[in-house]
C-alpha cells in the first residue's frame, strides 16, 4: 500500500476533519500522462471496474448481447426491477434460470427495491446481488461456447482464462496477481496505469467489434450500468461520451470517446471519496464537465456535500496535488 498520496479532504465547514490518501494517473489519447499522483503502476485489484474488460471478453468468446442487457453485463446494478428483469432475460435466452446462478447472494443496493424486498419478507439472493447481471452474461456465454457452467467460477475454466488474457491483451502488461472477488468471480490484478490504457482502448474502438460494443451499450443504457441516484449513472449521463465503472475498495476508472483515459484508487478503500477525484481528473483530461460544475451544492459530484442536520456544511475535494484540477471557479 505504499507511495499513496493525499488526494482528497473533507472539509465540515472551515475545518479539515479527515481525508483520503490513493493514487490517480489519467492518461491522453496517446497514453501519455497527463496527471499521476501516488503509485499509478503498482497493482490493485480493480474489482468491479473490470467489468466492462469481462463483458469484452464474453462478447469474443461469442456471447451474443447487445443494448441494456450488454450494459447490464458491464454493471454493479442497484437490484431495481428492471435490472433483475434484465438479468432473467439473459438467463432465459441460454435456456438458464436464476437458480443456475453461482454468485455470492446479496441485497438491492437501490434503498427503495431493498425496502420492497424486505417487505416481501426476502432476503439476500442471488440474482439481487450487484453483480447478477455479470455471472448471468458468463454463464450464458459458457453455453454459447458450449463450455461446462458448473465451475464456471474456477479460474482455469475457459472463460476465465479468456477474461485473463483480454485484460493481459487491452491493459498492455500481464496480470500480476489473482484473488477471488466479493461476488465469487476470479479477480486479475494490474496497475492503474494498465486499467486506464484498457478503458482507453474500449471507449475508441470501433463499434462493430467487441470493445465498441460494450462502450456502446454502456453509453446508450448507463441506468443498468448502475442505478438511479449512482454517480456512476450520474457521470455518464453529464459527460458526453464517457464510460464509467467504479469498483470496491476505492476504485474507479473511466475514457472518453477519443481514448483520454483515468483510473483511480482510494487506499482506505472508502468509496465517498471517488467521485470528486475521478471529476478532477477528467478536468485534467480537458472532459467536457459543464453539466457536472452545474449540479446543486446538495447533489454536486466534483465537491459532494458534508452533512450537519441534513444540510449541505462543507464538501469532500480533491486536493492540491490535483490542482487545479479540481473545480471551476468563478
Amino acid at each position: 500500500m505504499g507511495g499513496h498520496e493525499p488526494v482528497a479532504e473533507v472539509w465540515r465547514g472551515d475545518f479539515l476533519e479527515s481525508g483520503h490518501h490513493g493514487s490517480v494517473v489519467a492518461l491522453d489519447a496517446d497514453n501519455r500522462p497527463v496527471l499521476t499522483v501516488g503509485a499509478p503502476d503498482v497493482p490493485v485489484y480493480p474489482r468491479s471496474s473490470n467489468k466492462p474488460i469481462q463483458a469484452t471478453a464474453m462478447l469474443r468468446a461469442g456471447l451474443d448481447l447487445d443494448g441494456e442487457l450488454l450494459a447490464l453485463a458491464s454493471a454493479s446494478h442497484s437490484g431495481e426491477p428492471y435490472h433483475l428483469d434484465g438479468v432473467r432475460r439473459i438467463l432465459a435466452g441460454a435456456g438458464l434460470t436464476p437458480d443456475d446462478l453461482q454468485n455470492t447472494p446479496g441485497l438491492p443496493l437501490s434503498t427503495e427495491a431493498l425496502a420492497a424486498h424486505y417487505a416481501a419478507g426476502r432476503g439476500p439472493e442471488r440474482i439481487t446481488m450487484n453483480c447478477s447481471g455479470k455471472h448471468a452474461a458468463m454463464l450464458a456465454t459458457c453455453v454459447t461456447a458450449g463450455w461446462p457452467i458448473e465451475n464456471y467460477l474456477d479460474p482455469g475454466h475457459p472463460l476465465q482464462r479468456a477474461v485473463r488474457r483480454t485484460l493481459e491483451d487491452l491493459a498492455g502488461e500481464p496480470v500480476a496477481a489473482v484473488g477471488v472477488d466479493g461476488c465469487g468471480a476470479p479477480l486479475f490484478a494490474v496497475s492503474l496505469t494498465g486499467l486506464a490504457r484498457a478503458f482507453g482502448r474500449i471507449a475508441t474502438a470501433h463499434s462493430g467489434i467487441p470493445e465498441g460494443r460494450v462502450a456502446a451499450a454502456m453509453r446508450a443504457h448507463p441506468e443498468y450500468v448502475g442505478g438511479t441516484g449512482r454517480d456512476v449513472t450520474d457521470l455518464m449521463r453529464l459527460v458526453p461520451g464517457l464510460i464509467a465503472k467504479d469498483g470496491a475498495e476505492g476504485v474507479y476508472a473511466a475514457a472518453l470517446p477519443d481514448g483520454r483515459a483515468a483510473a483511480l484508487k482510494i487506499a482506505d478503500g472508502s468509496g465517498r471519496a471517488r467521485p470528486p477525484v475521478l471529476v478532477a481528473a477528467l478536468r485534467a483530461l480537458g472532459a467536457d464537465l459543464t453539466a457536472v460544475d452545474a449540479l446543486p451544492v446538495d447533489g454536486s459530484l466534483a465537491t459532494p456535500p458534508v452533512l450537519g442536520h441534513g444540510a449541505p456544511v462543507g464538501e469532500i475535494r480533491p486536493t492540491a496535488a490535483l490542482a487545479p484540477h479540481s473545480i471551476a471557479r468563478p
